[in-house]
């Protein structure tokens, strides 16, 4: 049997992320070990191939289709997943589901193999007020009371803030919820939980 029709059948001739039917072709994994070929590809829609493809044309909301494709048992799948989600995690809802995501240690392994510094980075470290470093979707505490700019709320010392996001411009800020309401802080007073 050819490579493709492996993975229309594993597939049931539809996209391994989205679940799309249109526009199929077979992707290679970047960075993948020497596995059989049918391991190391999957079957993927248009739209999913351009935006692995040029991180220019990639829509967030595409990727919620994540939710779902994460939990597929093929490694190959789960590695696509990771990555992405990965890649998308300042979005927020993205980190939710990479804490959930559940994979062996080889794929864990083969997955982060193709993420870059680059990625990983984007050439700014976030650090709080003692010098440690900060990342998607962590929890932090204030250090001290904060007036926030254009209202009257002051946010108070020791309030923590979870699942913050990156200011991906400025790595002096971050941004997340207090008392319901989306700010933006200033890292020299927050600390990490």
């Amino acid at each position: 049997m050819s490579l493709e029709q492996d993975l229309r059948d594993r597939s049931g001739n539809v996209c391994e992320l989205s679940g799309s039917t249109e526009d199929l072709d077979i992707y290679a994994v970047p960075n993948s070990p020497d596995l059989p070929e049918v391991q190391t590809h999957i079957f993927i829609s248009e739209t999913c191939r351009m935006q692995l493809e040029d991180k220019a044309a990639i829509d967030p909301n595409h990727w919620r289709c994540l939710n779902d494709s994460m939990w597929s048992t093929v490694p190959a799948v789960q590695v696509v997943a990771y990555r992405m989600l990965h890649q998308l995690r300042a979005e927020g809802w993205p980190q939710d589901l990479l804490d959930m995501m559940y994979m062996e240690e080889t794929v864990k392994d083969w997955a982060k193999a193709g993420i870059s510094d680059e990625t990983e980075t984007k050439g700014l470290v976030h650090r709080d007020s003692n010098g440690v470093v900060l990342e998607a979707g962590d929890s932090v505490v204030l250090i001290k009371d904060l007036k926030v700019k254009g209202s009257s709320m002051v946010a108070k010392q020791g309030t923590a803030v979870r699942r913050i996001s990156l200011d991906h411009e400025n790595e002096k800020y971050i941004e997340g919820k207090v008392d319901g309401q989306q700010i933006v802080l200033v890292t020299d007073y927050v600390k990490k939980i």
